[in-house]
């Protein structure tokens, strides 16, 4: 018996709801009296298209199953925004939402150098007592993968300063690893996109068009602030709590340390297992990601310090260089000179159109 939804799995035909999406079947009322939607799965008196159609349900829209215990994707009535609903479970404390409102308080939510993302309501559930946060449809950082070099430096800039606003606030993320870093879709993907299959028009019917980050620049943000805590000031020590990313030194031991010190470590780490050791031409970075990396915390540089060396690092890089394609290190030299030479094509069109080697938004 599923302790959310009071049915037993043991009963779901072939395409129907999981146990985890009867819940949120179970809330579309709710959720919809606030001005929110789910997809028509999701809708009480949903009737499964593929029963009259004909067609595979794998292949439909409707047959397109969530299967996130504490989040649901949605839209927004009144403008058709693609959204997220995350639970706010008691069982995992207040810091999430209370470090999410936070950043999204009127002083702090405007902030061009705050990237943590904003909180757009909270819904109350009065039959359960429950909450939900309403915010923006995210995509994981490196989808797309990165094209140029220029890319590159655009998002490094922009988590480099989104890390120091919260360090400058004595707020550490604890967890900034790679699953917690994330991209605004809406300019790259002006129509959106399938939530369950990125790659996929919402309508799932064909592939989701989309632009390059160096034609529609994308904004970053951190998410997932369960394990974030504000200290009074940045010289503290506090119990390791091991997030997505369990390779810092420091917690080895599960001894205490200091959590500024861990998030450069986890930054440090997200370019050099996403980056440094995939692609070919980022010895640029090696320098300052050793030192981020370093087994000693107290030996990293601050966050203000990275954001400084890598300001001089972007000032080194030719224009060539920023637009010049990245490729995968398995890739042949075949492959590899064929990346290159369509990118001198791209590349032209990108001066033409008067496009900035580091889109930034």
């Amino acid at each position: 018996m599923d302790k959310d939804s009071g049915e037993s799995p043991a009963y779901r035909e072939i395409g129907g709801l999981f146990s985890t999406e009867i819940w949120w079947r179970d809330r579309y009322p709710a959720i919809e009296e606030h001005g929110y939607r789910l997809r028509p799965r999701y809708c009480p008196d949903w009737q499964p298209s593929w029963k009259t159609s004909g067609k595979d349900f794998f292949v439909t829209e409707d047959g397109q199953a969530s299967l996130e215990r504490a989040a649901m994707d949605g839209t927004r009535v009144q403008d058709y925004k693609q959204v997220m609903f995350k639970k706010v479970l008691p069982e995992e404390g207040p810091h999430e939402l209370y470090i999410t409102d936070l950043f999204s308080s009127p002083g702090l939510k405007d902030d061009p150098a705050n990237h943590c993302v904003p909180l757009l309501d909270l819904i109350e559930l009065p039959e359960d007592g429950g909450k939900l946060m309403v915010m923006p449809l995210l995509r994981p950082f490196n989808n797309p993968r990165f094209q140029t070099y220029g890319e590159f430096v655009a998002f490094f800039l922009q988590i480099c300063e989104g890390l120091k606003f919260m360090h400058q606030r004595n707020v550490a993320h604890r967890d900034c690893t790679a699953n917690n870093i994330m991209l605004d879709p809406s300019g790259m993907y002006p129509k959106g996109y399938h939530p369950t299959k990125i790659d996929r028009s919402y309508d799932f019917k064909r592939q989701a068009k989309r632009y390059t980050r160096t034609e529609r620049a994308p904004r970053y943000y951190f998410i997932d602030f369960g394990l974030s805590r504000r200290y009074p000031s940045r010289n503290v020590s506090d119990e390791s709590l091991r997030g997505g990313d369990k390779s810092a030194p420091e917690h080895e031991n599960r001894g205490w340390c200091n959590p500024f010190h861990t998030d450069i470590y986890y930054l440090g780490n997200v370019v050099r297992e996403h980056f440094l050791k995939k692609y070919n031409g980022f010895g640029f970075m090696q320098k300052l990601i050793d030192d981020m990396t370093n087994p000693e915390p107290e030996k990293r540089p601050v966050i203000e310090e990275v954001v400084e060396r890598f300001g001089l690092i972007r000032d080194s890089l030719s224009t060539i260089k920023l637009y010049s394609k990245i490729t995968r290190k398995k890739d042949s030299k075949l492959l590899v000179m064929f990346w290159h030479a369509r990118q001198l094509t791209r590349t032209a069109l990108y001066i033409t159109q008067r496009l900035p080697a580091i889109p930034m938004p």
